[in-house]
């Protein structure tokens, strides 16, 4: 009887560390997600910035050549 008691202990904490490792898996893939998405994010922004300031020079250089 001990021995099974031990034995369904054992499991029961096997099966715990499972659903946690599932979890964490699960939380791991949330959190790279939101990550991935806040670097996209910044990447737009960059080249978007980085867009505008070609572009003003791009009017600069040609106002300063029109002259």
């Amino acid at each position: 009887m001990t021995k099974t008691i031990a034995l369904s202990l054992v499991v029961a904490a096997a099966i715990s560390l499972s659903a946690c490792k599932k979890e964490e898996a699960a939380n791991n893939a949330v959190n790279n997600a939101v990550e991935n998405t806040a670097n996209a994010t910044e990447n737009t922004m960059n080249a978007a910035s980085s867009n505008m300031t070609n572009a003003a020079n791009a009017a600069t250089n040609a106002a300063t050549n029109a002259k």
